[in-house]
């Protein structure tokens, strides 16, 4: 389907079943739909429409000329690979064209990754007020690679209307938003940011398309109840809370469409992973399926077969699922009946973490729930995405966890102090963790399409930057001190409710440089000595403490040093220890020998 180049020329191929004839027109014969018509396939019995043009090549504009019952239609190709804007033309694409070097790039397992979502279009600034692009991204890899993630994911970066906009109504899923640059620009990105041992992620859309600028609406004339025609179901099924464009999981073309989208990225593309939105919408109309009426089975069995077809030509390629609902039926492997993603996002997690962060009173944290949530998935730890800031949880009507804290105030102490907090837990509990694009610059406000990221926070908040980079050096566990935190094994084994601290084990397989006791401050209390409980005896290391006044010249409350342990029964263990812990702050260690 769509525009094939070729040597010498290019097939295009349509699906409208029905047309009653159909053409191909383009810079290439001056946009005269009786220079080059299309023909059914299979000698007329087939539902797709195709031709050759030996005049027509990469870089040439085109569209579909469609004779309907309805009328003569217009159409910018479906499956256009470029596009000159959403309501432009498309434009023919030689996919073989780039060159992607020799560089072999290894994914990090599940459980090294730390994930970066960022917006293209406001992670950097571009020309003249536009939106930035994926070239303005590429250029940021080496302050990505210096602050250690192991990933990115795009927010969608596909062709959508207008020049701004989240990227959520995606209106062609094969194209790359022309704002932000071509297909050749993704590539790039890709191919660089392998070189600096980066995956990429990409945020896909399939649970609505638009609903504007969507020449696929009634594509060849045909629609029943006045839905959208043969792209998407003419009946309930068809409303989402974005418009009335679910697509049509029921027909075979309509998922070959999807899956094909889909796979475009991981294989030409050569990207890492794909994160799919709303993912609930997919499989019931309302967004729960708890009811016979409100599932959509056809929408289920497009994940899972497509889940199952990443796995098997991809294998190590992640795939997450944005469901919200915290059902394990998600990510169980397709065998089992489940859907077969890698992981999901857990939105249990941020709304427990964000309230106990957020709330004006101490004793109104509720940590008792935050220690449930650090130990949500014991059968499997990195079948969940955690964190604390999105693009969703900074906008919808809230703002960025510092602003949150004290509005007007982002900058303050308090709202440094527990933004860090918050971040130091992501990075410190068993899951995929994942930052939002300046939460590791303590970025205030909230997200928007319209502003881009401040970067002059990188010199302002040096400090913080580096705390952000320390800890994700330790999840990572690049100086080998710290095989714990990618670990499976957790245990809350402290929770003072009262005092607000709460202490945590990580482990793999257990003992030095790899034994990780984690304590969290949610207090505004300090703690000169504070006496946790160690699975062993000897001394314990202070790999980190976020209170550290390198970080920022207003905390350093207590000193936090290393301390011996003493064999006293503490929190279930045979060992305890002693260590400074500041104000909402949190001291990780561990054990060198």
């Amino acid at each position: 389907m769509g525009a094939l180049p070729y040597a010498g020329g290019t097939t295009f191929r349509v699906w409208a079943p029905h047309a009653t004839a159909a053409a191909v027109v383009g810079s290439f014969n001056d946009w005269d739909p009786t220079r080059h018509p299309l023909v059914r396939d299979d000698d007329g019995q087939a539902e797709t429409w195709s031709t050759d043009v030996a005049s027509a090549g990469d870089g040439d504009e085109y569209r579909f000329v469609l004779r309907t019952p309805a009328g003569e239609r217009n159409r910018i190709d479906p499956r256009a690979r470029r596009l000159t804007n959403s309501v432009g033309n498309g434009l023919i694409y030689d996919a073989d064209a780039f060159d992607w070097g020799d560089t072999e790039f290894h994914q990090p397992p599940w459980n090294d990754l730390v994930i970066y979502e960022l917006h293209v279009g406001t992670f950097t600034e571009g020309m003249h007020g536009r939106p930035g692009t994926l070239d303005g991204v590429r250029r940021r890899l080496p302050y990505l690679r210096d602050l250690g993630v192991g990933a990115i994911q795009l927010m969608p970066p596909f062709e959508f209307a207008g020049d701004r906009s989240w990227g959520y109504n995606t209106a062609y899923p094969f194209a790359v938003e022309s704002t932000y640059g071509s297909p050749d620009d993704l590539k790039a990105l890709v191919r660089d940011a392998h070189a600096a041992g980066i995956a990429v992620i990409l945020d896909v859309v399939y649970n609505h398309l638009g609903p504007s600028d969507l020449d696929i609406w009634q594509f060849d004339g045909w629609s029943e109840n006045g839905k959208g025609g043969i792209y998407f179901y003419e009946d309930q099924r068809a409303t989402t809370p974005w418009g009335e464009t679910r697509p049509d999981y029921g027909r075979a073309e309509v998922r070959a469409f999807l899956r094909d989208s889909a796979i475009q990225w991981l294989e030409e593309f050569r990207i890492d992973g794909l994160r799919w939105d709303a993912t609930a919408y997919i499989s019931s109309v309302g967004g729960g399926g708890h009811t016979a009426a409100d599932r959509i089975d056809d929408g289920w069995r497009l994940m899972a077969q497509v889940n199952d077809e990443v796995a098997r030509r991809f294998p190590g390629r992640l795939t997450v699922a944005e469901d919200l609902r915290s059902d394990l039926a998600v990510v169980r492997p397709v065998t089992e009946g489940g859907a077969g993603f890698g992981t999901q996002w857990d939105g249990a997690f941020v709304h427990v973490v964000r309230a106990a962060l957020t709330a004006t009173d101490d004793a109104a944290r509720d940590i008792v729930s935050v220690a449930a949530s650090i130990v949500a998935n014991p059968a499997d730890a990195f079948k969940r995405v955690i964190y604390t800031e999105s693009h969703d949880e900074d906008a919808n009507g809230s703002a960025r966890v510092p602003e949150e804290i004290w509005p007007g105030y982002a900058d303050s102490w308090a709202s440094k102090k527990r933004a860090t907090l918050g971040s130091a837990i992501v990075l410190t509990s068993p899951g995929i963790p994942m930052l939002f694009q300046g939460q590791e610059l303590v970025e205030g406000s909230w997200f928007n399409d319209e502003d881009g990221l401040d970067w002059t926070l990188r010199h302002r908040h040096a400090g913080l930057l580096r705390l952000h980079r320390d800890l994700i050096s330790l999840r990572r566990n690049t100086l080998d001190v710290s095989r714990g935190l990618r670990g499976p094994h957790v245990t809350v084994h402290h929770v003072n409710a009262g005092g607000g601290v709460l202490g945590w084990h990580r482990w793999l397989e257990g003992g030095p440089r790899d034994d990780v006791i984690v304590l969290a401050n949610f207090s505004a209390k300090a703690y000169p000595d504070y006496h946790v409980g160690v699975p062993r005896r000897g001394r314990w290391r202070v790999r980190f403490n976020s209170d550290w006044d390198g970080y920022d010249p207003e905390f350093e409350t207590v000193d936090s040093l290393d301390a011996d342990s003493e064999p006293q029964p503490h929190d279930g263990l045979a060992q305890r220890i002693a260590v400074g812990l500041g104000p909402y702050s949190v001291v990780i260690l561990s054990q060198e020998e």
